[in-house]
């Protein structure tokens, strides 16, 4: 299921209104949790859900299985598109430790408890892979240089760094921490640059579609700030989101879209880290401070 207007997914027009805050003055902003997504298998294509259970690892069955290289070791992840843009072709349903159901590019589907799922998986993506539930220890993944791939073409060689996985969340296949969301005003921002003015928001992959009265690239000043979604889930957010090479790549039957990159490089370049310094960031990473059932329409609060 996609979006094809940033705002789509939204409360019932029915539905009793909220009131907004400031989001520009630090104050309270209150709104409602547009959609929800899990991704069940590492750079695989996801699923939409009406309702999940969130906690310290991230929403239920997010990410809790990759692919692994048998030869170099590495986590294949899209974030290297001339390797791996192919897992885009794939997309995953269901939470391990159950069976994740895994739809391939001609409509077959395996499981991941299929006794040849590596089999299949390795011939569909050209490479000798292993289907996995838990990092090895000191595991990484290649993330090509974004603008790089811009410049010159998926297929090119180009700089590559060995980025190792779950900084906010050990022994986890994230990149960085178990949730990532982004708010609709800034998918609306950023479509209004982009051709035909539309913009899906799988293309960036978050866990939580938030729609409050904001300013574009509020998630910027959410950092330090604390989130509550529906009665009980407690978030607080750690960093702006930076993006690499997988917005702009095809996406099951979106096409490649290579705006999905430039136009936040030239509207929300900013350092995501003290570290690090100014990149292309669209949404923001958090951690999940108190676990708790969500639902597409659950009430949010920015403290």
């Amino acid at each position: 299921m996609t979006q094809r207007t940033p705002s789509a997914g939204g409360p019932p027009a029915d539905a009793p209104s909220i009131p907004h805050g400031d989001s520009r003055g630090g104050g309270p902003v209150t709104g409602r949790l547009a959609q929800l997504w899990r991704y069940p298998v590492k750079s695989m294509l996801g699923e939409r859900l009406p309702a999940a259970d969130v906690d310290t690892a991230g929403v239920a069955g997010d990410r809790r299985l990759a692919l692994r290289h048998r030869d170099t070791g590495r986590v294949a992840s899209a974030k290297h598109p001339r390797l791996w843009r192919d897992l885009l072709t794939l997309r995953a349903a269901g939470a391990a430790p159950g069976p994740v159901r895994v739809t391939l590019p001609d409509g077959r589907e395996v499981s991941s408890v299929d006794d040849d799922v590596d089999g299949v998986l390795s011939r569909v993506l050209g490479a000798p892979v292993t289907l996995i539930d838990r990092p090895p220890a000191g595991a990484t993944l290649d993330r090509a240089d974004p603008e790089a791939v811009l410049a010159d073409g998926l297929a090119a060689e180009v700089p590559v760094v060995a980025n190792p996985l779950g900084a906010a969340a050990p022994g986890t296949f994230f990149d960085f921490a178990p949730v990532h969301l982004v708010t609709t005003a800034t998918l609306a921002r950023l479509a209004a640059e982009m051709p035909g003015g539309t913009l899906d928001a799988a293309r960036y992959r978050p866990n939580l579609v938030v729609e409050v009265d904001a300013d574009a690239f509020a998630e910027n000043d959410w950092v330090g700030r604390e989130l509550r979604i529906g009665p009980q889930l407690v978030l607080r957010v750690l960093a702006p989101t930076p993006r690499c090479a997988v917005p702009t790549l095809a996406h099951g039957s979106l096409p490649r879209q290579s705006d999905a990159l430039r136009v936040p490089a030239r509207l929300n370049r900013v350092a995501p880290l003290p570290q690090l310094g100014p990149q292309p960031c669209v949404g923001a990473y958090a951690q999940v401070v108190r676990g708790g059932r969500v639902e597409q329409g659950s009430v949010v609060e920015v403290g």
